[in-house]
């Protein structure tokens, strides 16, 4: 150790190159589960920590049914069975009433915590004849292994991606026994396998399943085999979590829609990997990245965009893109190059091309839609993805001198105040709901930007081939991030309340979620905007305040099969997932759901919706309060409930009309209607259009 005279002279010193303070560093924990308040920046749980309360999910069985399908790109998946995340150690016997087993092909072998390894294929077979590749439940892409372990992963230290993100990684229900089912291969993912998937999840007594996977926006009940397979799981008391999918921010994505499913869809966490870019005119933009390369502090290099690189034999536009092959080597080489997002290329691929053609490094810059959602991603060369206005900027300078040049600082962690969270990414589909537009969908959204968590080393990070590195985690980003963050979390109530319903423990979820960012405001979508209710649901999870929501909006089987009738199903498929007595209602309005959101797609003149609860805590009185959406007068009526015990139900009923003159109001307006007995807030949402 030096004192202060003696750093100064060696400060001065040309041989030396840094001098710098002693400080004390923490291990940050993997950290979605801190920052939503089940542990603090030591890892220990904190004091109303629902981890604590529910014994970390202790043998709860969690299921992944998971493939990357429409929405990452790739087309397989399964369970890297050596990561740490699935160590047993100290576990004890497995269930008594877990029925399944491991298919050990491909060198794959369970233990009490991984206690299930299945694969299904005779769908694949049936449409391209014989599987070429290995048939085994072993992940080869990461997909698989990434989505589990957020689930139900055991404690691993020392987890982290070339040093980023350090810390501790762990699922939501840590102490969970899991499950993989592969219905996924390098030729797709075929309705029969997924089906058969799910199936042998339900028999062999699977508590939660999760599924990161859907196809492109929604389809009819009685053909989509995730709404047929779900509906039949929840009906054996399983729970069912699904990925909105990753098409927005265009309205009318969003999958997995049935009620019965808990959709999920994505947004920030108070974590970024940030490094900046620092053009020739001192102007400093910032950014973000994985890379595990970094350029000279200080070097600056001469700056390109895409386009100006462009090769002979590709368009402008595909160049701008920076698509396979779409750079020249001449002009590239040696320089900073400037990639536009999308096109269907993923950000890691725009770095291969870059580094084909000999960038030193890359820049990618947002488009308009996009906005402010910045994604870290693992580069293989220095990279920094910037923002839309960022990007603008720099286009800006580019165009202002023929010997632009730029350096790409190396990238820090920053936490908490520095990161304003949640923000939904532009990435997670939204609503309205295509089929149903009385039910709110997503339903929440969790955290699916920058989620560290175990990965296949069969595989790069970046998951190119031309990629050698290879790493035991990853860092992703997707709604097939944020599905088993709340499917841990669905874990976790399993445990705690386990005579709660799938439709109790989703409205107990979703009544204590927040709308809400990190200092206060209303949680912003990428474009610097109010995000609504069609982006994040009911709003951003909570999951301790979940543990005990006071009240919940329960549904019972009948519920879901009288929507079935609405649709005008035939009355045999309907049977099949209830008893052969069923009888459709000779009424039924979607608006009487009991879900615990309120969305009227059309109001005309005025309108009274039912909605009935139960309560779930201790006895009480609960007021009512609302945040009218604008042009709305609401009526509630009776404006309190009062609850003599647990397990009563009461109705009220919600009048809603338009106020005179409120044409103004174009499209949707939303507001909030809030029970509380001054210990518990039970809200849901109000989502209304008028005719």
């Amino acid at each position: 150790m030096l004192d202060e005279q003696q750093a100064e002279q060696l400060k001065n010193n040309p041989n030396v190159q840094s001098v710098f303070l002693n400080r004390k560093y923490e291990l940050y924990t993997t950290h979605s589960w801190e920052f939503l308040g089940l542990e603090n920046n030591n890892g220990a749980a904190t004091k109303n920590s629902i981890w604590k309360k529910a014994k970390y999910g202790q043998d709860v069985i969690i299921a992944n049914l998971d493939t990357a399908h429409i929405f990452m790109g790739t087309m397989s998946q399964g369970v890297w069975p050596e990561s740490k995340s699935f160590n047993d150690e100290g576990m004890g016997p497995v269930p008594s009433r877990w029925k399944g087993f491991c298919q050990t092909e491909g060198g794959v072998r369970c233990n009490r915590k991984l206690i299930g390894a299945r694969y299904f294929y005779k769908g694949l077979s049936a449409e391209v004849g014989p599987n070429t590749t290995e048939l085994s439940a072993r992940d080869t892409d990461g997909h698989g292994t990434h989505t589990l372990s957020t689930a139900g992963g055991n404690f691993v230290p020392g987890a982290s991606i070339f040093g980023y993100g350090n810390g501790t990684a762990k699922g939501g229900s840590p102490k969970a026994r899991v499950a993989a089912y592969k219905v996924c291969w390098a030729d797709g993912c075929f309705s029969a396998d997924i089906l058969a998937g799910i199936d042998a999840a339900i028999s062999d007594g699977v508590d939660v399943l999760s599924l990161s996977l859907g196809g492109a926006g929604a389809i009819d009940y009685n053909i989509d085999v995730i709404a047929i397979g779900a509906l039949a799981a929840v009906s054996r008391g399983m729970s069912v979590v699904a990925s909105a999918g990753n098409d927005g921010p265009d309205e009318f994505t969003s999958s997995n829609v049935a009620p019965w499913v808990f959709t999920i869809g994505a947004s920030t966490m108070d974590r970024d990997f940030t490094n900046f870019v620092i053009l020739g005119n001192d102007k400093s933009l910032k950014g973000t990245s994985l890379s595990d390369k970094a350029l000279p502090a200080g070097k600056s290099y001469p700056l390109i965009s895409a386009a100006d690189a462009k090769a002979s034999n590709s368009t402008v536009e595909n160049a701008t893109l920076c698509g396979p092959g779409t750079l020249d080597p001449h002009k590239a080489a040696g320089k900073i190059i400037v990639c536009l997002r999308g096109g269907d290329i993923g950000r890691p691929e725009k770095g291969i091309e870059a580094a084909r053609a000999g960038a030193i490094g890359m820049i990618i810059a947002n488009d308009q839609s996009t906005g402010n959602e910045i994604i870290a991603d693992p580069h293989i060369l220095p990279a920094s993805h910037i923002n839309y206005t960022d990007g603008l900027v720099a286009l800006a300078y580019l165009n202002s001198t023929k010997n632009a040049t730029a350096s790409i600082s190396s990238v820090k962690t920053e936490l908490g105040i520095n990161v304003l969270a949640p923000e939904m990414a532009a990435f997670s589909s939204r609503g309205p709901n295509s089929l149903d537009p009385e039910i709110l969908k997503p339903d929440i959204t969790a955290p699916g930007v920058n989620v560290l968590a175990a990965y296949s080393e069969a595989v790069s990070p970046s998951d190119s081939i031309s990629d050698e590195r290879r790493s035991p985690f990853n860092i992703i980003s997707g709604t097939s991030m944020s599905c088993p963050h709340v499917a841990g979390i669905v874990g976790l109530l399993k445990s705690l309340h386990p005579d709660w319903s799938s439709a109790a423990i989703k409205s107990a979820i979703m009544t204590t979620a927040t709308t809400k960012a990190d200092n206060g405001k209303h949680i912003l979508d990428a474009d610097g905007k109010n995000a609504t209710p069609f982006a994040y649901g009911a709003g951003h999870v909570q999951p301790n305040r979940a543990a005990d929501p006071g009240l919940v909006y329960d549904l019972i089987m009948n519920d879901y099969l009288n929507l079935l009738c609405h649709h005008k199903y035939n009355i045999s498929f309907i049977r099949t997932f209830g008893n052969n007595s069923f009888t459709c209602p000779k009424h039924f309005s979607v608006s009487a759901f009991n879900y615990p959101s309120i969305t009227v797609p059309n109001l005309k003149g005025s309108t009274t919706i039912s909605r009935r609860v139960k309560n779930v805590g201790s006895p009480g009185t609960y007021n009512v309060h609302v945040l009218a959406p604008p042009g709305i007068s609401i009526e509630v009526e009776p404006e309190s409930l009062t609850f003599s015990k647990a397990g009563e139900e009461k109705i009220y009923k919600v009048t809603l009309k338009p106020i005179v003159n409120s044409s103004k109001h174009e499209g949707y307006v939303y507001g909030e209607l809030l029970w509380s007995d001054k210990k518990h807030k039970v809200k849901t949402p109000l989502v209304i259009k008028i005719k």
